[in-house]
């Protein structure tokens, strides 16, 4: 399935296809410098398969882990880049998952004022959701993403069977953003998550979501108005990440960031997809660690915060709320 982000002059496509990394030299060019950036947690075939069908590869493999995503290993990988003479007419292909995407896309956009970049997805978190949509960035002074840029890749090739070697865990990581997408805008994918059995739903998943953020980052490519909601669940999930990792996963801490932005009716109903997709893990919650990582939020000013909320099943309401009401609701619903 070939799916168009439409964003005029820096407009791409979007391949959903099984066995898209086997033949990934007739869908990018590769027939140049390639700075293939992968992780010790990504199995090192994938990376190599993608090398074999470059004209001049270098492989730069970071150490797995949110550790990674920082200006130390952005500078390494300008530095590779310059060693080996990479020009403008050269790219950098992210052949991992949300941190690999996020440090291959930021160095792209850096060297020489922006090379192409390319994006292979290998966990369901980053095939839904962060692989696509612009967004790269590093964590600096204890902050996730707070150095970065939006850069549009110039194709991302999203293959479900790369899926298959991710123990169960990541898979429940990545469902956490399918959730999310779920409750803001797509009724019948939450019936999904409800009703249906989820490995066998996967490729869908994967679909409808996309097809979700597309329409989101095509009306605001730049998070000004409407692509706020894909923070659903994220002010006080990015809360609890801060203060829990590497106890608790990226989705994990945002399936929990959602329990308080959704209406008393939805909770029970959210609550019971969240423990079928093995989401649900209540935390001995850090008031104070929480509200800290809060204020230096983007979303923040001074002691209130813009905060996506759900009160009905495929709809949205984008508030403002005072920070202690945030973390009051919060600890009522999340404590371990």
């Amino acid at each position: 399935m070939n799916i168009h982000m439409n964003l005029k002059e820096n407009s791409y496509d979007i391949i959903v296809e099984r066995g898209l990394l086997q033949k990934a030299s007739s869908l990018l060019n590769l027939d140049r410098r390639v700075l293939v950036v992968t992780d010790s947690g990504v199995p090192a075939s994938y990376a190599e398969a993608l090398a074999k069908q470059c004209k001049a590869p270098v492989i730069y493999t970071a150490e797995a882990g949110e550790s990674s995503k920082s200006l130390d290993t952005f500078r390494e990988l300008l530095s590779v880049m310059l060693e080996n003479s990479f020009s403008r007419k050269d790219c950098v292909v992210a052949v991992g998952g949300g941190v690999v995407g996020d440090l291959s896309g930021f160095a792209a956009s850096a060297y020489m004022r922006g090379i192409d970049f390319y994006n292979i997805p290998t966990t369901l978190l980053s095939q839904i959701d962060s692989s696509i949509g612009g967004k790269t960035a590093v964590n600096f002074g204890g902050i996730k993403n707070i150095v970065g840029a939006f850069y549009q890749p110039k194709r991302v090739l999203i293959d479900p069977a790369l899926l298959k070697t991710l123990p169960d865990r990541q898979i429940s990581n990545g469902l956490a953003e399918a959730i999310k997408m779920a409750l803001t805008s797509d009724k019948e994918l939450f019936r999904i998550f409800e009703n249906e059995d989820i490995e066998n739903s996967l490729d869908e998943i994967i679909i409808r979501s996309l097809n979700i953020k597309k329409a989101v980052v095509e009306q605001d490519e730049k998070e000004s108005g409407i692509r706020k909601i894909l923070n659903f669940g994220h002010t006080i999930g990015h809360g609890i990440e801060s203060s829990h990792a590497p106890e608790l996963y990226h989705g994990e801490c945002v399936a929990l960031g959602m329990i308080p932005v959704c209406s008393e009716e939805i909770r029970p109903r959210l609550i019971n997809v969240l423990k079928k997709c093995s989401l649900y893990n209540p935390v001995n919650f850090n008031c104070d660690k929480i509200n800290e990582i809060i204020l230096h939020d983007k979303k923040a000013d001074g002691d209130t915060v813009s905060v996506t909320t759900v009160s009905e099943i495929g709809q949205y309401e984008i508030k403002t709320m005072g920070l202690t009401q945030l973390i009051e609701e919060a600890e009522k619903c999340l404590k371990g």
